[in-house]
């Protein structure tokens, strides 16, 4: 009984060209792709997926010093719902603007506990509300 090496599927010809393709893979322990981008993407570390990513200063995830999340979403929804409105502006235009754009009750409720005088942007209408502040670190 004689062992041939080959494959039953192919004759030897398709056999000796496959060989012939693959020669320079088996060769090199590399991919013989001619462009970058037609290689397979390699297989991930695991532990690449559990270290920290850096984020540039100033960039970091989560609620900066100074204001709580509660204060974020809040000064958030003013600016969603003010950025838009003629500046300088007082308590009653601001009411006004965020009930013409159909604001949540809850804001236009908070805008009625402003202050008598003139804001002129959303920071400060912000700050008059007592939202806290953030504080950068440079």
């Amino acid at each position: 009984m004689s062992a041939e090496r080959g494959s039953a599927k192919h004759g030897p010809r398709v056999d000796e060209y496959q060989k012939h393709e693959t020669q320079g893979v088996v060769r090199s322990g590399g991919s013989t792709h001619a462009e970058e981008w037609a290689d397979p993407e390699g297989i991930r570390d695991p532990a690449e997926e559990l270290s920290p990513r850096r984020h540039p200063p100033g960039h970091e995830p989560g609620t900066p010093e100074g204001i709580t999340p509660v204060d974020v979403e809040r000064r958030s929804a003013l600016a969603k719902w003010l950025s838009d409105a003629q500046w300088p502006a007082d308590r009653d235009d601001l009411m006004e603007h965020a009930e013409t754009r159909l604001a949540p009750d809850e804001l236009v409720e908070s805008l009625r506990d402003l202050p008598d005088g003139e804001f002129h942007n959303v920071g400060e209408v912000a700050r008059a509300l007592g939202l806290g502040a953030e504080r950068r670190r440079w």
